[in-house]
This record gives structure tokens, C-alpha cells and sequence, in this order.
């Protein structure tokens, strides 16, 4: 077993507080998710036996939704928004500056797996362009200033 004793109660404790039970397949993903860091085949099992729904349907839901990792990622994932509204506030050289700062590209992880970056197609913050999301927390109005301090403050653990 991969999930922890506390990771199974808790999902079926978010189960059955819901009528139909293909309900508690996202929240089931997201406690898999925090407790691993990301999910897997082995996590759809795993998550199928304790809700009893097929692992199938486990595993659609779960690559619908870009905000469930499906392998190992760094310590901070940095989702950069990089759509065409983003692209015109300078999202594109902020990418740019990122993968030459931490020596990745987009979808890699640094060699200290502290770092994960990736593109996103929107994060609904276009007027505050260009941006970051770092696991759940937003940063917003970004220039390379304020990136080299959130990528500081990051690896001095200041989150």
C-alpha cells in the first residue's frame, strides 16, 4: 500500500458524505495527491478498492485535471500561465529567464527536485500578468526582481 492508514480514513470519511459516491473521486485524488505528490496507476488502485469504483473512472478523472500530477514532482511545482493574454504581459521571457535560472525547461525538474515548472494553459489572472502559481499560492505582477526573490525565498524555505 502506498497510502498511509490516515490517507484511507480520511477518503472514506470524504466518501460517505456524498449520495452518489463517483462524487468523492476528486477529493480522494486530492488526499492522494498531498500525501504522495502525485498520482499514479497505483494510486487509482488503490483509491478504487477503498471507494469501490473502477479504476478507469479513477484514472479519467484524474488526467482531466491538470492540478493532479501523474508522476514524482520537485518539492515546488511553479505552474506558469503561458496563454496568449499572459504571452503579450510577459509571461514568454519570464519562462525564458526561469529555465535559465534554474538550468530546466518547461515540464522538467531541477536536480535538487526542488523545483518543477511547467506551462499552464490559464490560471484566471490575466490582469495581473505575468504570473506564477507555486503549488496552491499565487504571485502575481512578476518581473525578474521579484523572481529571483520568491525563487530565494523558496529555496530558503520562506513559503
Amino acid at each position: 500500500m502506498i497510502l498511509t492508514e490516515e490517507s484511507v480514513q480520511e477518503i472514506k470519511k470524504r466518501a460517505a458524505r456524498y449520495p452518489h459516491i463517483k462524487s468523492a473521486i476528486l477529493p480522494a485524488l486530492t488526499i492522494a495527491y498531498r500525501q504522495v505528490g502525485h498520482v499514479d496507476d497505483e494510486i487509482y488502485k488503490e483509491i478504487s478498492s477503498i471507494i469501490g469504483i473502477p479504476k478507469v473512472e479513477i484514472a479519467e478523472a484524474a488526467t482531466f485535471y491538470t492540478m493532479f500530477p501523474k508522476k514524482p514532482r520537485g518539492k515546488y511545482l511553479l505552474q506558469v500561465c503561458n496563454n496568449i493574454s499572459c504571452a503579450l504581459m510577459g509571461s514568454d521571457a519570464m519562462i525564458k529567464y526561469l529555465e535559465e535560472k534554474l538550468d530546466i525547461k518547461l515540464g522538467e525538474t531541477t536536480d535538487d527536485k526542488m523545483f518543477t515548472m511547467v506551462g499552464v494553459e490559464c490560471l484566471g489572472s490575466c490582469s495581473t500578468a505575468p504570473m506564477i502559481q507555486v503549488n496552491m499560492d499565487y504571485h502575481e505582477n512578476l518581473n525578474k526582481e521579484k523572481v529571483d526573490k520568491l525563487i530565494d525565498d523558496l529555496r530558503n524555505n520562506k513559503d
